[in-house]
C-alpha cells in the first residue's frame, strides 16, 4: 500500500480522497447548520421549527434540498444565460475551495501552506464576484441594486477583518494557521489563547464576519422589505440552492477562522485534557450558535449605519490596534504576551 501511495497515481488518489473527506464534512455540516439555524430562530420566537420530516425534523433540510433540485429552473427572458448560471456556481465553489487550508487538528489539513491567511482572503475576496455577476446577469434593477450593495458592504468589512488579523500575525510571526494555533498552546488552557491579548478585536472580528457574509443584522444586499430578496430574486431551483449553500459554507468558514485565530483551534480549554478535532468542531458549532442568535434577536441596520460603522468605527479601531500590538510585541511587554514568536509560543 505504501508503495502504491508513493506513485504519482497513488498520490493523486490520496489527494482526491482527502478532498472528498473535507467536502463531505462541510456538506454534511451544512445540513445540520441549516437545521440548527431554523431551530434556534424558532426557539427564540417560541415555536417548534422543523419537526415533521425525519426524527425531530432532522431530514427537513434534505427534503428542502430535494425540493429545490426537482423544481424547474426559470431564467428571465433578458438574462445573460452563461453569466446567470456561472454566478451561483462561482459562489459555491469559492466558498468550498477556501477550506483547503483550514486545519482541524495538528497535520489534519489539505494544504499546510505558509500563506494560508492570504489564501483565505484571496478566495473570499473573489466571492463577491458571484453576487455581482448574479445581480447583473438577471437584467433587473432590484437584483442589480442588491449586488451593488453587497459589493460595497463586503469590500468595506474585508478591510477591518484584514487589519484585525494582522494583529494576530504580528503576535505569531506567521501566516500559517497551524502555527497560529501552536502559538496559543502555552499550557495555560483557554487563558493562553489569543482572545485575551487581542480581546478588543474579538468582538470587532465577529461583527465584521457577520457583515462579510451578509448575515443579519447586516443582510442589506438581500433585504426583503427593500429589494425583494436582492441579487437572488430571479433565481430558482438549483441555482438558488447553490447561492444559499455558498452563503452558509462561508459562514461556517468564518466560525472556523474565529476558532483558529482567537480560541485555540483544536486545543483543549482545560490543561491536562487531550487536544483534538472534536474541540475544533465544538468551537465552530458554538460560534455558529452565536451567528444564529444574532440573526434571531438583533434588528436590521440601515445601510448608511452599516457603512458608517465599517469606515468610521471599525477601520480606525482595527488600524489603531495594529499599531498598539506592534508596539507591545516589539518591546515584549509582559514577557512576550503579544509576541509569541519571541517566547516560542
Amino acid at each position: 500500500m505504501d508503495g502504491f501511495l508513493s506513485t504519482p497515481f497513488g498520490t493523486l488518489v490520496l489527494i482526491a480522497a482527502q478532498c472528498l473527506l473535507v467536502i463531505g464534512f462541510v456538506m454534511l455540516s451544512l445540513l445540520f447548520l441549516v437545521y440548527g439555524d431554523r431551530k434556534i430562530w424558532a426557539a427564540v420566537q417560541m415555536r417548534r421549527g422543523p419537526n415533521v420530516v425525519g426524527a425531530f425534523g432532522l431530514l427537513q433540510t434534505v427534503a428542502d434540498a430535494l425540493k429545490y433540485v426537482v423544481k424547474e429552473v426559470v431564467v428571465p427572458a433578458g438574462a445573460d444565460r452563461p453569466v446567470f448560471f456561472l454566478a451561483p456556481m462561482l459562489s459555491f465553489v469559492l466558498a468550498m475551495v477556501a477550506w483547503a487550508v483550514i486545519p482541524f487538528n495538528e497535520g489534519w489539513v489539505l494544504a499546510d501552506i505558509n500563506v494560508a491567511i492570504l489564501y483565505v482572503f484571496a478566495v473570499s475576496s473573489l466571492e463577491v464576484y458571484g453576487v455581482i455577476m448574479g445581480g447583473w446577469a438577471s437584467n433587473s434593477k432590484y437584483p442589480f441594486l442588491g449586488s451593488l450593495r453587497s459589493a460595497a458592504q463586503m469590500i468595506s468589512y474585508e478591510v477591518s477583518l484584514g487589519l484585525i488579523i494582522i494583529g494576530v500575525i504580528i503576535s505569531t510571526g506567521s501566516m500559517n494557521l497551524s502555527a497560529i494555533v501552536a502559538a496559543q498552546d502555552t499550557g495555560w488552557g483557554l487563558f493562553g489563547w489569543y482572545w485575551l491579548p487581542h480581546l478588543p478585536m474579538v468582538a470587532l472580528f465577529f461583527i465584521s464576519a457577520l457583515a462579510e457574509t451578509n448575515r443579519p443584522p447586516f443582510d442589506l444586499p438581500e433585504a426583503e422589505s427593500e429589494l425583494v430578496a436582492g441579487y437572488q430574486v430571479e433565481y430558482s431551483s438549483t441555482p438558488f440552492l447553490l447561492f444559499m449553500a455558498g452563503e452558509y459554507i462561508a459562514i461556517f468558514l468564518m466560525c472556523a477562522l474565529t476558532s483558529l485565530l482567537f480560541f485555540g483551534g483544536w486545543l483543549s480549554p482545560i490543561p491536562g485534557l487531550p487536544d483534538g478535532p472534536l474541540w475544533m468542531i465544538a468551537k465552530m458549532a458554538f460560534f455558529f450558535f452565536l451567528f444564529a442568535m444574532v440573526k434571531a434577536i438583533v434588528p436590521r441596520y440601515r445601510y448608511d449605519q452599516l457603512m458608517r460603522i465599517g469606515w468610521k468605527v471599525f477601520l480606525p479601531l482595527s488600524l489603531g490596534w495594529v499599531v498598539v500590538v506592534a508596539f507591545l510585541a516589539r518591546f515584549e511587554v509582559l514577557g512576550g504576551f503579544w509576541a509569541r514568536w519571541a517566547t516560542g509560543g
